[in-house]
Order: C-alpha cells, then sequence, then structure tokens
C-alpha cells in the first residue's frame, strides 16, 4: 500500500507541476499546486488500488464457487 501511495503521490506532483510549468505560472504557484496535486494523486491511487484489489478478491472467491459447483456432481456419482 505504501508503494501505490508514493507512486500516486509522485504522479500528482509531477503532472502538476509540469502543467503548471507549460502554463508559465510563477516558481511559488507552481510548488503550491505540484503539493495539492501529490496528496490528491495519492488518495486516488490508494483508493483506485483498494477498488482493483476488492474486484480481484470478488473474482477469485466467484471461481472458487463455480470451481465447488461444478466439483459437487462428480462426487455424487
Amino acid at each position: 500500500m505504501k508503494s501505490i501511495f508514493l507512486a500516486g503521490g509522485t504522479t500528482g506532483f509531477l503532472v502538476a507541476a509540469i502543467a503548471g510549468w507549460g502554463a508559465d505560472r510563477a516558481p511559488g504557484s507552481i510548488l503550491l499546486d505540484a503539493m495539492f496535486g501529490a496528496i490528491i494523486g495519492a488518495y486516488l491511487f490508494r483508493w483506485f488500488w483498494s477498488v482493483l484489489l476488492r474486484g480481484m478478491r470478488e473474482t477469485y472467491v466467484a471461481r472458487q464457487r463455480a470451481a465447488e459447483a461444478a466439483a459437487e456432481p462428480k462426487k455424487k456419482n
């Protein structure tokens, strides 16, 4: 989880800093926007990672249940 949080923060910082630099903003404004971008990016990546993990977990459980249901008729014979 830490690596996802750090990756999101770094990505948010870089995106905001590059966008501010491309818009010819003052260096102080670029860094302030990049700071907020880092915080927002970190939380967005963390949220997306939790959604991704939940989906993988649900898929795994569904496949396990389907495999058990498919194996059940074989046990009765």
